[in-house]
């Protein structure tokens, strides 16, 4: 599976008209976290080498895969059913979320449903798709032993409903739902704004960027999110760490408890090797 790297030259939303603004899907979204803390260390710590104290963290590349890529990403879509009302959908691979998608009306989503194979994902696709064995399907189950009544059977069906909805809401789709996320405002055009949004870099866990727009009453009329990957998560948390202590190199190795050696290592092999001095 080919992996597609990314390396953004200019800004991905640009004004078309006066009611007009053009941004690829997902585009937006990975621009914020490429240009995270993309100018380097703030201060000239004798650690940083002349390459970060003159260009930061250019030039800053990530990886991403298509959806055409993805084994059985596309058959599954084919035959999904699209339900009355569907202004939307989570992707899952095995029982991880990968990605949420959001539009405002079922007649759009019912056009942008076959696109999804066109959308970026990240590497725990790669993994899961390839790697992982099939997973469990879930499977609502009502015992024939004490039911008599049609209304015993119809609140029988409604707990293993409620059953699954806690499964989905509280397992599959916990870690975009309780992500605690900075957003950032890109573009206002009348009553609706365009934001993008980056997460607090827990390793170990869920971490997923985004964009979205919402109108005046904050309800989301287009979403779509993009599931880092344990490596991509662990720059995010270096770079976040280093920020946070001003890019002092002593400070931040402190905080996690190692010397500067160590955190110097962790470093490189984050890929962030060409910041440091080499002494």
């Amino acid at each position: 599976m080919a992996a597609v790297r990314l390396h953004f030259h200019r800004r991905m939303a640009r004004q078309e008209g006066r009611r007009r603004l053009r941004f690829l899907p997902l585009h937006l979204a990975l621009e914020g976290y490429l240009a995270l803390h993309f100018g380097g260390p703030t201060i000239a710590w004798e650690e940083w080498s002349r390459q970060a104290l003159r260009q930061g963290l250019s030039p800053r590349v990530e990886a991403a895969y298509l959806g055409l890529q993805v084994p059985g990403l596309a058959d599954a879509l084919s035959v999904f059913e699209i339900h009355p009302g569907q202004c939307g959908v989570l992707v899952y691979l095995a029982d991880a979320l990968a990605a949420a998608f959001v539009v405002p009306h079922p007649e759009d989503y019912r056009t942008l449903h076959p696109t999804l194979v066109q959308d970026l994902y990240g590497d725990l696709v790669h993994h899961y798709a390839t790697l992982m064995p099939p997973v469990p399907d879930f499977r609502a189950r009502i015992s024939d032993t004490g039911i008599r009544t049609l209304s015993e059977l119809r609140a029988a069906a409604a707990e293993q409903t409620d059953r699954w909805e806690e499964f989905h809401d509280t397992t599959m789709a916990a870690g975009l739902v309780e992500q605690k996320s900075s957003w950032q405002q890109v573009r206002r055009m009348g009553r609706f704004t365009l934001s993008r949004f980056l997460p607090e870099f827990r390793p170990k866990q869920d971490n997923h960027i985004g964009e979205a727009i919402l109108d005046e009453h904050g309800r989301t009329v287009y979403l779509k999110t993009f599931r880092l990957s344990e490596n991509q998560v662990r720059r995010g948390f270096l770079l976040s760490r280093l920020a946070a202590h001003d890019w002092h190199l002593a400070d931040t190795a402190a905080e996690f408890g190692i010397d500067e050696a160590a955190l110097a290592k962790r470093l490189e092999t984050a890929g962030f090797g060409y910041l440091l001095r080499q002494r």
